[in-house]
């Protein structure tokens, strides 16, 4: 496609994202998991955690860095989080040239699925090899269709009500044809290991306030508790106790911007026993201490996309 043709296509793209996106952050559409992404300012980057999804720009820029990895996509590219993973993100929008995108949950009954559906050939690198968690793509001919027809129907609410679910289906399977397929198999692969760290992290996100132990997360899995520390490692750059403390803070962020609870009430929310160590840890990780983040009217930084988990 000629540069003037992408163009143009990212144009179309945002002309059409422009109306769902109200309001600075993640907007939720009249389609349960796809929200229209839009900010007008550059964000520095800061702690985020995304569920699993698609997040595809049509313009601006996000700069992700997770661990050693930097990983940069702008307009006419996608973003997979296969994994609910934390890391620092940076956006670059202007007033006059805003960020626009859309993010699409990534359903693993659906992709399960459409794996079976298409009968695929075997592939032993899928069970065998870790996947990146987060990787990025082109938008190619099928995928940019797909997500125009997504957001054609945004537009009407009974095209949205009889044919939503299956606009959405036709994104992941595009994307299970694009150059990724290879983490998005991996997801639903079940008798693999990245698969079972993703149902780990699910039962992580759900019970992420209790009182939790890594042989609890080894038998949500299905592993030993070694091979579970070795390939969560391998799949998230963080041990299992790492993540379970960068969850809980950027939890304990949300409410404390979005629902003005006190540094105490935060912290037993989130799971923290002890008041002072939440201070700490929090300040530690924001640069911030609690007590200068609540009740801040902050708007979404980079936000968490609020989807169902995959």
């Amino acid at each position: 496609m000629s540069p003037t043709l992408h163009d143009d296509a990212n144009l179309a793209l945002v002309s059409l994202i422009k109306p769902l996106a109200t309001e600075p952050g993640f907007n939720d559409t009249q389609l349960p998991g796809v929200q229209a992404m839009s900010w007008d300012h550059y964000v520095a980057s800061s702690p985020q955690i995304y569920e699993p999804s698609l997040i595809i720009l049509a313009q601006g820029s996000k700069l992700a860095r997770l661990g050693p990895r930097t990983l940069e996509y702008g307009a006419g590219h996608y973003l997979v989080q296969a994994l609910s993973v934390p890391f620092m993100c940076e956006t670059f929008a202007t007033v006059r040239e805003p960020l626009y995108g859309v993010a699409v949950a990534i359903d693993r009954a659906v992709i399960s699925e459409l794996v079976q559906a298409m009968v695929l050939p075997p592939d032993a690198s899928v069970k065998a090899q870790t996947p990146e968690s987060m990787t990025s793509a082109a938008l190619d001919a099928p995928m940019r269709d797909a997500v125009e027809r997504l957001l054609r129907c945004l537009h009407d609410p009974q095209d949205c009500k009889v044919m939503g679910a299956a606009r959405v289906r036709e994104v992941l399977y595009a994307a299970l044809r694009g150059p990724q397929t290879g983490v998005l198999r991996a997801l639903v692969e079940q008798q693999g290991h990245f698969a079972r760290i993703g149902a780990a992290l699910q039962y992580l996100r759900d019970h992420y306030d209790q009182a939790l132990t890594v042989e609890r997360l080894a038998e949500c899995a299905n592993m030993s508790p070694s091979t579970f520390h070795e390939h969560f490692k391998r799949s998230t750059l963080l041990s299992p106790v790492q993540y379970l403390k960068r969850l809980r803070l950027l939890k304990a962020q949300q409410v404390l911007a979005g629902e003005g609870m006190s540094v105490a009430q935060a912290a037993h929310r989130v799971g923290y026993q002890s008041t002072s160590q939440f201070s700490r840890e929090y300040k530690r990780y924001f640069d911030r201490s609690p007590g200068e983040e609540r009740g801040q009217a902050r708007l979404p930084v980079n936000g968490e996309p609020a989807l169902p988990a995959g």
